[in-house]
């Protein structure tokens, strides 16, 4: 090798080194700044808080309703309006409950628009001295649920703006008796316990001048105190008049509820007791507030800082929690025993989050227990009492009510929050491609996957609903869109759709009220059926038996996968497959009629515009229409064909004449005199345009197949298609098959086998005729 290349070969270890120590200094910035928890003195603390008070003033459950806004969001949708003011808010909480989740919960639009009235509860301190129980049936993904929101809650509080503050003393030693004596009396204790590092670590070093170090004991309020809570409580008030300047939030601090704490909460039997001892020692105020430092609290799960977990099995804690030598440090440094360092396993999660995992064994003991502490937030610690305002939480499953219930004190207490199985179609559609991969659907004919959710979700849904009967003036007329339970138009209305096959009548009368009643019933749906387990399981066995290379999976087939098995048929009602088929045939139809359907919209446009002005002149007359400079021939057949595409070809003269009489009046009265006249539009911008441009094409669309049922020759150029037999049919066969089969695939999703199939399907079993 030469010099050059040794040369050249020692450049390049040395660049890798430095791009090694690059990342490595770049890695260590990163994990300091997440980690860093630095005191900031209660000077700056207050400039914080005047700039930010709505930052600053927060307390855990304000925090919680924060935390969810800053993962969830809005769905821009065109109903939105009437969706929130239903309280069926299209919400999007993959942030929360899905991205980076190696088990994620799937949450639907039902569930959702809950939780987000349960978090704005929360905030608003109406829910407050409460324990908040997520109820669901075994496998309705509850655990995951709670663990997932108990995760992004901790990862939260390490940014910007998930900051919780907490009283972090900083006791000045020189002050408060001198450095010397202290120190001795540290490295006492140190070889009484063989901790050599005690002494380092329980003194911080900072430079009071260039020359003269000076001394702290620094620790945390181990309650997790906020640190405006040291200002006496007959002071407050006016502190923070002259200290915020946000009119806004001032109004808000002194008048709405969820901020009485920030005026009205006292500091922990430690704080306080500290306090007044400086006030004795040391009488300066402003000295005192100088020791006090604000911190951001830290939320640590396995620590159970924070945040605490408890499983059924853990131990009881019911011993106090003490440390003999900083209370041995504290009572020599402030000349006094009257400051008493203990605190209860509670004070962990003071101003934090608490949960059980399951009220059985242990958590029973450990739910009841917390019966006084949830009703008036004190608990008797030794002799000092210990106020504890914490998030209480907890998983539980229907039939372990039963250990709070008979307390009817007790069950005043607890807030029930369902955490059922899936309603939504397309929320269980994700949870099977999770589990199985996205491409799943990709196995699938269009339409197909979400019908198998559908029947799931048929399962876990109310046979009755006085609500639907109610709302629809025709419900009869529904027969071949619906089941005779109307499970399938609830499953739509609970995924946010009104069906295209409801009368113009029956969705008008779908009003606010009436989809609050619907949504309101929803709450005693999900409690029962296939679970989220079975579900998976089951499907898992239908794809083993019906995945196919070449072939992708059939309604037929899943027809006679799930109607057949026993588990699925105990929890369906009778007929619903029979009626899913129905529903499926007839979205088929709507598809295969779009991709097919072909028009001419300016000559549609023509003949409608020849119409309007045709129908102010007697039949038997020829006349010159003023928009379109067509020669009409007015007479019986010209107004009979027009007509029939609108009233069908079996409509009486009657009918047509009303029908003409209708479109005159209307013409006369409010399209000329007032659309064309006065607003000076064009006929084609006219409502009355509109209207009949809509239903003219929606007829030639419904009719569209009609003259290729029974076409043997249609059919066996759909099966030619992109082979060479498909050049020995005529041109206008070939153009019909080829705008079908593209269309299919350009605007509703199909491969071009999957196409042919649906194609093929749809004239095997003469859907026109059958709708």
């Amino acid at each position: 090798m030469s010099n050059q290349d040794e040369l050249k070969k020692l450049i390049d270890e040395l660049e890798r080194k430095g791009e090694r120590l690059e990342a490595l200094i770049r890695l260590g910035n990163s994990l300091k700044d997440e980690d860093r928890r630095l005191p900031m003195s209660f000077n700056s603390f207050l400039n914080l808080a005047s700039r930010k008070p709505r930052h600053v003033f927060r307390n855990v459950f304000q925090l919680f309703h924060d935390m969810v806004l800053f993962y969830v969001e809005k769905f821009d949708d065109a109903k939105s309006t009437d969706d929130e003011t239903a309280g069926f808010v299209n919400y999007d909480f993959s942030n929360l409950f899905e991205k980076d989740c190696d088990d994620p919960f799937f949450a639907d639009r039902l569930f959702t628009n809950r939780f987000m009235k349960l978090a704005f509860d929360i905030r608003q301190a109406s829910q407050n001295n409460r324990i908040f129980l997520f109820e669901g049936p075994p496998g309705s993904g509850k655990s995951t649920f709670l663990n997932i929101l108990l995760r992004k809650l901790e990862e939260y509080t390490f940014t910007k703006e998930g900051s919780l503050y907490e009283t972090h003393w900083r006791l000045d030693i020189e002050r408060l008796g001198g450095f010397r004596r202290f120190e001795r009396e540290l490295q006492k204790i140190a070889i009484e316990t063989g901790d050599a590092d005690l002494v380092q670590r329980l003194l911080s070093t900072q430079l009071a001048s260039e020359k003269l170090p000076k001394k702290y004991l620094e620790f945390s309020c181990p309650n997790h105190d906020h640190p405006i809570l040291q200002i006496p409580i007959s002071y407050r008030r006016q502190f923070l008049e002259e200290l915020i300047t946000d009119e806004d939030f001032k109004h808000d601090l002194f008048s709405d509820k969820e901020y009485e704490w920030v005026l009205k909460d006292i500091p922990c039997g430690i704080c306080n007791s500290i306090y007044e001892v400086l006030t004795d020692n040391v009488g300066e105020p402003l000295a005192i507030l100088n020791m006090i430092n604000a911190r951001k609290t830290k939320f640590s799960r396995q620590f159970g800082e924070g945040i605490s977990v408890f499983n059924p099995g853990d131990p009881i804690m019911d011993e106090p929690v003490v440390n003999p030598q900083f209370q041995s440090m504290l009572n020599d440094l402030l000349k006094t025993d009257s400051v008493s360092y203990i605190y209860s396993y509670l004070a962990k999660t003071n101003n934090g989050v608490l949960a059980l995992m399951d009220i059985k064994e242990n958590n029973i003991k450990r739910l009841m227990d917390l019966h006084g502490i949830i009703s008036d937030g004190v608990h008797k610690v030794g002799f000092i009492e210990e106020r504890i305002k914490t998030l209480f939480v907890g998983l539980i499953n229907p039939a372990d009510k039963q250990h709070y219930e008979k307390e009817p004190s007790f069950r005043d207490r607890v807030i029930n929050v369902s955490v059922p199985y899936v309603l939504d179609y397309l929320t269980e559609v994700l949870i099977y491609k999770n589990k199985f991969g996205e491409s799943l659907e990709e196995k699938f004919l269009p339409r197909v996957l979400e019908n198998i959710a559908k029947i799931i979700i048929s399962s876990r849904l109310k046979r009755e609903s006085t609500a639907i009967t109610n709302w629809l003036n025709s419900y009869h007329n529904y027969e071949k869109y619906t089941d005779k339970d109307f499970l399938l138009l609830k499953m739509e209305l609970y995924a946010g759709n009104v069906p295209d096959w409801i009368s113009e009548e029956d969705e008008k009368s779908l009003t606010t009220q009436t989809r609050r009643e619907i949504f309101r019933a929803a709450k005693q749906e999900g409690k029962a059926g296939i679970s989220g387990r079975q579900s998976l399981y089951l499907l898992n066995n239908f794809l083993n038996k019906y995945v196919q290379s070449d072939k992708l999976i059939r309604m037929d087939e899943v027809q006679e996968f799930y109607a057949g098995h026993a588990e699925v048929k105990d929890w369906l009602p009778e007929g619903f497959i029979d009626s899913l088929v129905n529903q499926y045939d007839y979205n088929v139809l709507q598809v295969i009629r779009e991709s097919i359907y072909f028009f001419n919209k300016n000559q549609i446009s023509r003949d409608i515009i020849n119409y309007l002005y045709s129908v102010n002149f007697e039949e038997g007359t020829t006349v010159e229409c003023v928009y379109t400079n067509d020669k009409l021939e007015i007479s019986e057949d010209y107004y009979k064909n027009f007509e029939a595409i609108f009233l069908g070809a079996t409509s009486t003269k009657k009918m047509r004449e009303s029908f003409r009489k209708d479109i005159q009046n209307e013409y006369v009265s409010k399209t000329l005199s007032i659309d064309l006249q006065v607003h000076n539009r064009k006929i084609q911008d006219t409502e009355q345009f509109k209207l009949l441009f809509e239903k003219y094409t929606k007829s030639l669309k419904e009719n569209a197949l009609v003259p290729y049922i029974g076409n043997e020759s249609f059919r066996m150029a759909i099966i030619d298609y992109d082979t060479p037999m498909f050049k020995k049919y005529d041109s206008r066969l070939k153009k019909d098959v080829t705008q079908l089969l593209s269309q299919l695939v350009k605007r509703f999703d199909y491969k071009i086998e999957g196409a042919r199939q649906i194609a093929i399907y749809a004239l095997d079993k003469n859907l026109p005729g059958k709708f």
